[in-house]
């Protein structure tokens, strides 16, 4: 008789293959550079300036001396704010959250580097991406932790009211066989 296989522990490389891993981070990396091109085009069309792609993949544009380099920083804060949900949605583990938000960010500076044949060497667009990487990471953290402590609702046609669980005998068995003694009411003229 062969034997028994044990399942892996928890943790295991089941839990997270690396294809899986992969995979999430191109997705979440496309939903950062999407949504970051449609805000700053949205922007441009209201300010009424011409858009172009160094807007979002060049560090240039990113000064403190214009407007248009303030107004892409606000941009990309509030793309920052988007991806929390793209995080949330993909990833919805929180003790992961930090390792995808700083892998975002770090594509992105490979990405800026290798757009511009050069490291970013402005100020403005360092403190900007920690403060991303960081309002990314804990808002992420924040709202994984927000949904995982979400009371479990297993629904169905015999789902009952919180009410009605109240009266129900000890762990919510819904029984009181009198062997129970957690869940016994007391009546005002038992006071001890």
């Amino acid at each position: 008789m062969p034997p028994r296989r044990r399942p892996p522990p928890a943790g295991a490389r089941t839990d997270l293959p690396p294809l899986r891993i992969i995979r999430q981070i191109l997705l979440l990396q496309v939903a950062y550079y999407v949504s970051a091109t449609v805000l700053i085009l949205f922007t441009t069309l209201v300010y009424g300036t011409q858009f172009s792609l160094d807007l979002v993949l060049s560090w240039n544009a990113l000064r403190g001396d214009t407007t248009i380099g303030w107004m892409l920083g606000l941009v990309w804060m509030l793309n920052s704010l988007l991806c929390v949900i793209f995080l949330l949605l993909l990833v919805s583990r929180s003790k992961l959250i930090p390792d995808f938000a700083l892998t975002i960010h770090f594509l992105h500076l490979i990405t800026t580097s290798l757009y511009t044949r050069s490291l970013p060497s402005n100020l403005l667009w360092w403190g900007l991406q920690c403060a991303s990487a960081a309002l990314m990471t804990l808002l992420g953290i924040w709202a994984c932790r927000y949904r995982e402590l979400q009371p479990i609702s297993f629904g169905g046609i015999g789902e009952r009211s919180n009410t009605a669980q109240a009266g129900e005998g000890s762990f919510g068995h819904g029984r009181n066989t009198g062997s129970e003694y957690e869940m016994v009411n007391m009546r005002s003229d038992e006071a001890v």
